[in-house]
């Protein structure tokens, strides 16, 4: 179990999470993610004017994830499942023909405290989705949604670093993209104002390396405004 620990402590403590070699590697794909994901945010604006609705949301939800619910010190097992915690999501939409569109999707997890050893850390997710919003009466409508993105997993330290010391950005960072979809019903409970169950599943690359599983489920519930009316 000592050797666990230490193994597992090395990966943070003195300011690292991976190799310099791997940190290397990720950061190159996530280059050309953002680079793809500025395309198609210049996508979505030039084709705002022809847009037939756009949604705002604001969420709130937790996450679900198979594997041992024992973590720790005592039970010497250093890589928990990434379950529970307050997770807060905003959201947005446009809509264009037949009801299809496009949407981002961002959630982030109330600090918590790794494996019980006091070290604080939060997940963040981004995601940019394809939408479809089918009608189904006039107050209730569905959303699905998948697409790509990424989650970085923050771990919070002081570190004698610049950003640290003048922007309080003290955090070591791990990047992996993911890939997700889910789905959600909305109801118009007042004029253009509506809410919206939902369930998010996703499925990040290596997310093995402090997590049980490369598979999550965010669920929660939404409260969201209509710009344009819903048609």
């Amino acid at each position: 179990m000592g050797v666990q620990f230490q193994n597992f402590t090395s990966k943070w403590f003195g300011g690292r999470i991976l190799s310099a070699s791997s940190n290397h590697h990720r950061r190159l794909h996530l280059r050309k993610f953002t680079f793809l994901a500025t395309i198609l945010a210049v996508f979505v604006l030039i084709n705002l004017a022809s847009a037939q609705q756009g949604d705002a949301m604001l969420g709130f939800g937790t996450m679900l994830s198979p594997g041992a619910a024992a973590c720790g010190v005592n039970p010497g097992n250093f890589t928990c499942p990434q379950r529970g915690g307050l997770y807060t999501n905003i959201d947005a939409d446009v809509i264009f023909h037949r009801r299809f569109g496009a949407g981002f999707d961002a959630s982030w997890r109330s600090l918590g405290n790794y494996a019980g050893l006091g070290q604080a850390y939060r997940p963040i997710q981004f995601a940019f989705d394809g939408v479809y919003q089918p009608r189904i009466s006039k107050k209730v409508g569905a959303d699905l949604f998948g697409g790509i993105g990424w989650q970085t997993t923050r771990f919070y330290a002081f570190q004698a670093t610049y950003s640290c010391e003048a922007f309080g950005a003290c955090y070591t960072s791990a990047n992996h993209f993911l890939v997700n979809f889910g789905g959600g019903v909305r109801y118009y409970v007042w004029g253009n104002f509506f809410l919206r169950p939902e369930v998010r599943f996703y499925h990040i690359l290596n997310n093995s390396d402090f997590f049980s599983s490369d598979n999550v489920i965010r669920v929660g519930a939404s409260i969201g405004y209509t710009i344009g009316g819903p048609n």
